[in-house]
């Protein structure tokens, strides 16, 4: 290609040219050039308004300049003018600037933007022809582009690719913390940092990212302290002091924070960061005029810009948010809130999101987000606290008053023994909870919450001496308090010593003669202490005072059923539930137990919808509907009322265990395994999730997995029975009694206790071996003489064995340990009626009395009255318990032989038809003969 050049006629005139030509362009030229080296120096010393100053100036004079719009790119940048920064950039690389220039700072304008996409699709920003140095930092900035849009793998492939590149480089390792802390990743996270000071010991950046860490961890000591060395290494590092003076706040160091806000505005200038931390020193100073102007300096500087440019920067919505939840603008602060929640859900945003749903009310949303957080942060006192307030409204009160209880207990004490005790309770491991808390009490006697909380613990596991112990020692310590009377008077009643809770609830009420609590637990008291009357006259009278309080309602319901008035405990049940609100669900709950208990599962059903109808969404009210529907023999609606339950429950092993358990119930083998395998991803260690995800795979006949779960859990709780009971289980199905025997033998040996020697007991008397199970049942005895359990197991073994005198000297000791054990008395009453004895419908009619819809205790009264002549007494008592228990073949033969004595004989026939016929092949009953010879005769 040729190229054609103008060509002057003479060289003087050239000559002439090139010395007048000059003249005026060179002063213009000097000037620009002496406005770029001021704005360099105005640059490198973060006078940014004042080097854009003079970088337009030049650009008066040329705006051809590229080193100028360059430099004014960067400036503005610098100065978060990031809109007119893409502008100068553009204009640089119009004019012929390298893109390896401008590709770096270009792509950071519009991620400061709120365009990660453009940051990844822009042509001008291809890879492709960059300097290997320019790759590595745009891979940076990818990275930072994949992070805002969510996608998490693509970001940590882009910081790969830029480690590749330069693995010594301390960059990708800083650009990495934060990618890992937004994904909650924080030990990966803290080692991005170390790694970090590895490479660069005294980089101001990396001392800043450890603290930031640590800082978002929890651990605010040494956060603190290396917030303090990277400003050391760098005074100018205004990120690491906006960081460190919000920890001097929350410590209460406001001198010190003040010296760093001080300090910050002379760097920054106008900064929303700065004017926020004003407005907290202000408020703590008890300016709240100052508070608030400043807080309107935040929102007055970020209100105006667009949500676009600040959508995936989280720091920025935060401050925004904040500024106008400080300002009661909570309509405002939302948006902002959500957006910056979206991208860290397991952050103290949370907290903030809840407060405005509360305030909405939108409680769904607040239970949601907040179940979410204290997940992560089982210790957040604040968060429980209102996370209780939101089940409370929503009528959860036990699920709330837990949740307040560990609230409580966290706010006052920051302790890490409290905090791993409340994690602890919430993963369902009591007895550590019980260890971390006494800790934290044995430290520090004024930590009143970690008492309640003990009291708490102490009453659950039936400790109520220790519970009754510490009630009394918060009450000394807190004389003034009626609440804390109110805790120790039902300490009190655990222990059984009623005049002592009564005395406790008085002196409560001295202090606050309107206090509810006391009140109805003085009621209370009177109803254990069977002073029924008593009690009905203190609840009638608060019931005039306000008839339609539903706790008072629920308390005379309580009475009533104590007192033997079912009707009417019913009825100031269901009055209670008309009173009750949407939010008042306890009675709901209770009626549907209610007609459970009372075998009316379509009562139970139809209380269970009202439930429902409040609580469409709540896991416990979807439990408790499951179950009315399976009484009611739905199946099918129970499986899926009970999966909708496992979808809802989140993470939470306690729950998702008791689910799976109503799932085994319904024989939904597929659910109960979802339910068990959600808890185990959640908590893997969480030991109930093991052992019901172990039953499960027995039931299915994954007997090796079974059995290798037992092992496992052997292998992590050596001491404790479960795991060899399990295996017991496995060999047991596979036909190996003796193995089961050893095993449940192991498990003995450890647990040493009635229920483990229960186990043994029967796995020898069902497998044949009953000579060694009564011996070892005995040989229970004679070092435990009072273990009316094992005394009725063993008198069962005899009289299975025909031994009738050693069964009934066993059950006389059982019934005398505890006269008014129904089980006991009528086993004895069996006994008599086999000695024919003539005690025992006396005996039998005892039983009667204290389980009077039992259907078996009301056969063996039913035969003691017909073999003592009381025909009619008989007819009524065997009818009813066959109408209970219809396929029960011993009462069948009962009421057949009281029919036909009455001349019944059709009737008589038919029972024993329906009961002899509904035998298996090899079943057999004691009285068989009996009742086949019956029959025969009535032919």
């Amino acid at each position: 290609m040729t190229r054609s050049f103008w060509k002057p006629r003479s060289s003087a005139l050239l000559l002439a040219l090139a010395l007048i030509g000059p003249v005026f362009a060179q002063g213009d030229a000097s000037k620009a050039a002496r406005y770029y080296d001021d704005a360099q120096k105005r640059y490198d010393k973060r006078d940014f308004a004042g080097a854009a100053i003079q970088l337009r100036n030049a650009l008066q004079i040329d705006k051809s300049q590229l080193a100028v719009h360059l430099l004014l790119g960067k400036t503005l940048l610098a100065n978060s003018e990031v809109a007119n920064a893409e502008f100068e950039f553009g204009e640089a690389l119009r004019l012929g600037v390298n893109r390896g220039e401008v590709a770096v700072p270009l792509a950071q304008t519009l991620l400061a933007q709120g365009k990660p996409q453009q940051v990844l699709d822009d042509r001008r920003l291809r890879l492709d022809d960059l300097p290997r140095g320019v790759q590595f930092q745009m891979q940076l900035v990818r990275s930072s582009a994949f992070a805002d849009l969510g996608n998490a793998r693509g970001a940590m492939e882009a910081l790969m690719a830029a480690r590749a590149i330069n693995p010594g480089d301390v960059a990708s390792w800083l650009a990495e913390v934060p990618l890992r802390v937004r994904g909650g990743q924080f030990r990966e996270a803290l080692a991005a940092a170390e790694q970090a000071r590895k490479i660069a010991p005294n980089s101001a950046d990396a001392l800043y990212q450890q603290a930031s860490v640590l800082h978002v961890m929890g651990q605010l000591p040494a956060a603190l302290d290396f917030y303090g060395q990277a400003l050391q290494a760098d005074a100018g590092n205004v990120d690491a002091r906006v960081a460190r003076a919000g920890i001097l706040i929350d410590y209460g160091r406001d001198k010190e924070a003040l010296a760093d806000v001080t300090e910050l505005a002379s760097l920054t200038g106008v900064d929303p960061r700065v004017s926020y931390l004003r407005s907290l020193l202000a408020q703590r100073a008890g300016d709240a005029a100052g508070s608030r102007a400043a807080l309107k300096e935040v929102t007055e500087f970020l209100d105006p810009v667009p949500i676009e440019y600040v959508r995936y920067r989280v720091q920025t919505l935060m401050l925004n948010g904040l500024a106008h939840f400080g300002l009661d603008e909570l309509e405002k602060a939302k948006p902002y809130l959500e957006l910056a929640y979206r991208q860290q859900p397991a952050s103290p945003l949370a907290k903030l999101i809840a407060q405005i749903a509360l305030a909405e009310p939108n409680m769904p949303r607040a239970i949601e987000v907040l179940e979410d957080y204290v997940r992560a942060h089982p210790g957040d006192g604040q968060a429980l606290l209102m996370l209780a307030t939101a089940h409370m409204s929503q009528g959860r009160y036990a699920r709330a008053t837990a949740l307040l209880n560990e609230a409580l207990r966290s706010k006052d004490v920051p302790a890490f023994h409290t905090a791993l005790g409340v994690s602890l309770m919430r993963s369902g491991q009591s007895g550590n909870a019980t260890d971390e808390l006494e800790k934290a009490f044995k430290k520090d006697p004024k930590q009143t919450y970690a008492g309640l909380a003990l009291v708490d613990l102490y009453m659950k596991s039936g400790n109520a001496a220790k519970a009754q112990a510490m009630a009394d020692g918060l009450v000394k310590a807190n004389p003034g308090n009626p609440s804390m009377m109110v805790v120790q008077a039902q300490a009190h009643v655990g222990t059984g010593d009623l005049p002592g809770a009564r005395q406790a609830y008085e002196k409560a009420l001295k202090i606050d003669g309107t206090l509810l609590p006391a009140k109805l637990g003085l009621a209370h008291v009177d109803m254990l202490g069977k002073n029924f009357d008593a009690a009905d006259k203190r609840l009638r009278t608060l019931l005039r005072e306000n008839d339609r309080n539903v706790d008072i309602l629920f308390e005379l319901a309580t009475l009533n059923e104590l007192w033997g008035h079912e009707d009417a405990a019913l009825k100031w049940l269901e009055s209670a539930a008309e009173a009750s609100d949407a939010k008042q669900t306890r009675v709901n709950f209770a009626l549907v137990a209610w007609h459970l208990r009372k075998g009316q599962p379509a009562k139970a059903l139809e209380a269970g919808r009202q439930l429902m109808a409040k609580l469409p969404d709540d896991v416990e009210a979807l439990q408790a509907f499951a179950g009315a529907q399976a009484a009611n023999g739905d199946t099918a609606g129970a499986r899926s009322t009970l999966a909708n339950a496992a979808r809802r429950a989140a993470f939470e092993a306690p729950v998702l265990v008791n689910i799976g358990q109503a799932q085994l119930r319904v024989n939904d083998m597929a659910g109960a395994a979802y339910s068990a395998d959600k808890a185990l991803s959640g908590n893997p260690d969480y030991l109930p999730a093991q052992i019901l995800m172990a039953q499960i795979e027995l039931i299915q006949g994954a007997l090796d997995k079974s059995e290798r779960r037992a092992q496992s859990i052997i292998q992590a709780n050596p001491k404790l029975a479960i795991g060899h009971e399990l295996l017991a289980d496995v060999a047991q199905r596979r036909g190996q009694a003796n193995a089961a025997v050893e095993s449940l033998r192991r498990a003995h040996a450890i647990e040493n206790s009635t229920r483990s020697l229960m186990n043994l007991f029967r796995a020898l008397f069902t497998g044949g071996n009953t000579k060694q199970a009564i011996e070892l049942g005995e040989g229970w005895l004679h070092s435990h003489p009072k273990d009316g359990i094992v005394f009725k197991a063993v008198g069962e073994a005899y009289a299975r064995t025909g031994n009738n005198a050693q069964a009934r000297r066993n059950f006389e000791a059982a019934v005398k340990l505890n006269p008014d054990d129904a089980q006991a008395l009528n086993n004895l009453a069996s006994i008599l009626l086999a000695q024919k004895d003539p005690g025992a419908p006396a005996i039998a009619d005892k039983a009667l009395a204290l389980a009077p819809r039992n259907p078996m205790v009301m056969d063996t009264a039913g035969w003691a009255a017909f073999v003592s002549g009381n025909r009619d007494k008989a007819l009524q008592l065997l009818r009813d318990a066959r109408l209970r228990s219809p396929g029960n073949p011993v009462i069948r033969y009962h009421l057949a032989a009281a029919l036909a004595q009455a001349g019944r004989k059709a009737e008589a026939r038919d029972e024993l038809n329906a009961g002899l016929g509904s035998l298996k092949p090899g079943q057999a009953f004691e009285g068989e003969a009996d009742a086949r010879a019956l029959l025969a005769s009535l032919k």
